[in-house]
């Protein structure tokens, strides 16, 4: 990848994260020799962007390569392959940013809230110990722990001095949030969390989230398999599938318009209010397949009901569809001319 221009590093305009053809192949062993036998292929050439003051959200099954994506961004999980670029450096490379530098900025926030926090340590020291450890003194850091205790709303007083296991999920989970804005990051990876919590308290916890936002103008990656959640929280939307982003675009066009056969199962399978409104037909048949070993062309083809041979001979490539709007992208045969789907002709699926 290029190097950005100096007049738009760091810009408004400049996206804050560009994640360009990220992948990760986890290797299985077996036999006598412990030999590598086949591959996980968890993430395959995953490209997006994320927007200064935006929330993505991404979505998909179980397995669909969510969390890895996220763990890749953080630099939990070293990347086989791709790019990442912040504020337009390129994170790890020469004259860029560095992969410690980058973990300051960008911070994670897990599902499991009582695995994530150290039990041998106070809710004040949880907070304050990265602080510390990248050189704020004392007394800035545990007045840094007060105040951001009051923002994600436990009183300092009450809360401080607790260990872990004295607080319910809902708060555990405060803490957390609260540690993950302790150097002041722009961008949390937010990765199912608020999965874990009851309603009420997810819906406490998710408003806690949007104030925090436009405090501190924030950027969220939002990673959830909740629907209804992240149509709620999210100003665009990622959609994934066995390790392959099949669909992109801003919420509302999302919801409104989804394009691509799997989206259409996912919305199909949103819980509904409505009780006039039940599903009575699967909305999508047949388990995903192995990541050990993948369909050919499009990951989808053994799942859809307008799969044909093109599906199998050819990869789609992720592109704008010529009735959608420009940020709206699609990666099927059926969108695209030419592309010798018998329904391509007619503009795909209705």
């Amino acid at each position: 990848m290029p190097p950005v221009p100096e007049e738009i590093r760091g810009g408004k305009a400049q996206p804050l994260l560009i994640v360009d053809k990220l992948r990760k192949y986890f290797p299985v062993r077996g036999g006598v020799l412990n030999r590598v036998t086949a591959m996980v292929k968890a993430v395959d050439d995953v490209t997006f962007e994320v927007q200064k003051g935006e929330v993505l959200g991404i979505v998909g099954e179980s397995g669909c390569g969510k969390s890895t994506t996220a763990r890749l961004v953080m630099q939990l999980i070293k990347p086989d392959a791709g790019t990442l670029v912040y504020d337009g450096d390129p994170v790890g490379a020469f004259r860029g940013i560095s992969v410690s530098a980058l973990r300051r900025k960008v911070q994670m926030v897990f599902q499991e809230s009582f695995a994530s926090l150290n039990p041998r340590l106070s809710i004040s020291d949880s907070i304050s110990y990265a602080p510390k450890m990248h050189g704020t003194p004392r007394a800035e850091a545990d007045e840094r722990t007060e105040r951001l205790l009051r923002d994600v709303g436990l009183n300092p007083a009450q809360f401080a001095r607790r260990y872990p296991h004295e607080l319910s999920g809902g708060q555990r989970q405060r803490v957390n949030i609260a540690r993950a804005l302790a150097l002041e990051p722009k961008l949390l990876i937010l990765d199912e969390s608020v999965s874990a919590l009851d309603k009420s308290v997810e819906a406490q916890v998710l408003n806690l989230l949007v104030e925090l936002k436009q405090k501190r103008d924030l950027t969220y990656m939002f990673i959830s398999h909740d629907l209804n959640v992240v149509e709620f929280i999210s100003d665009r939307v990622l959609v994934m599938y066995l390790g392959k982003v099949v669909e992109t675009g801003p919420v509302d066009e999302i919801y409104r318009n989804p394009r691509h056969p799997y989206t259409k199962a996912l919305l199909r399978s949103k819980p509904s209010f409505d009780p006039a409104h039940r599903t009575t037909e699967m909305p999508l048949t047949g388990d995903p397949p192995s990541p050990l070993n993948p369909p050919s062309g499009c990951r989808f083809r053994t799942r859809c009901a307008f799969a044909e041979s093109v599906c199998a001979a050819k990869v789609p490539e992720l592109a704008a569809t010529p009735d959608s709007p420009p940020q709206h992208e699609v990666s099927c045969h059926m969108f695209v001319a030419g592309s010798g789907h018998s329904r391509a002709i007619s503009g795909g699926l209705s």
